[in-house]
């Protein structure tokens, strides 16, 4: 009798190990890649875009290829640039995610639009969007990021202010 009571905790921990273990790439593939301060800009009632912003830092070198969002009919990558003397905005097929090298998503640079919005995004808002990476060897993964939205006047605040780290679209 001794023995049964020995065991059953012991066979509840060796499966809660071996379900952790199998769900272990899968977490380690998402602590890959570190999402910071991600937003996104709140609209006027009738507005149908906004951009998302955030600083991406992957661990190994990535490419963040595409977004999903529920909040938007469409979700682009897109980059501003000055062209000509004129500032532009156009989409990217992608941004380069150099290993270890933070990557600014922010107004004015790289960032994330949401188009065709079904109604108004009010601050405090939040928006839930999937980016999709790719590595290497061209896996790609989901990644889901929580944004929070913002002002429509703000700007990127803390570490991201400065523009450091963005990598150029190929």
């Amino acid at each position: 009798m001794q023995a049964i009571k020995f065991f059953k905790p012991l066979a509840a921990l060796a499966l809660c190990t071996l379900a952790l273990s199998a769900s272990g790439p899968s977490l380690a593939q998402e602590a890959s890649l570190k999402i910071d301060d991600p937003w996104v800009r709140a609209t006027v009632p009738s507005q149908h875009a906004t951009g998302v912003f955030m600083r991406l830092t992957s661990a190994t070198p990535a490419r963040l290829v595409a977004v999903e969002s529920k909040a938007a009919k469409h979700a682009e990558v897109h980059e501003m640039a000055m062209q000509d003397n004129v500032m532009k905005m156009r989409q990217v097929s992608g941004i380069d995610l150099p290993a270890g090298q933070a990557v600014e998503l922010k107004p004015g640079g790289y960032h994330i639009m949401l188009l065709d919005l079904p109604g108004q995004i009010k601050e405090g808002d939040h928006v839930a969007l999937t980016l999709v990476v790719e590595d290497d060897k061209h896996q790609q993964r989901r990644v889901p990021v929580d944004a929070v939205a913002r002002p429509l006047g703000a700007a990127a605040t803390g570490h991201g202010a400065g523009g450091h780290g963005a990598a150029p679209a190929k």
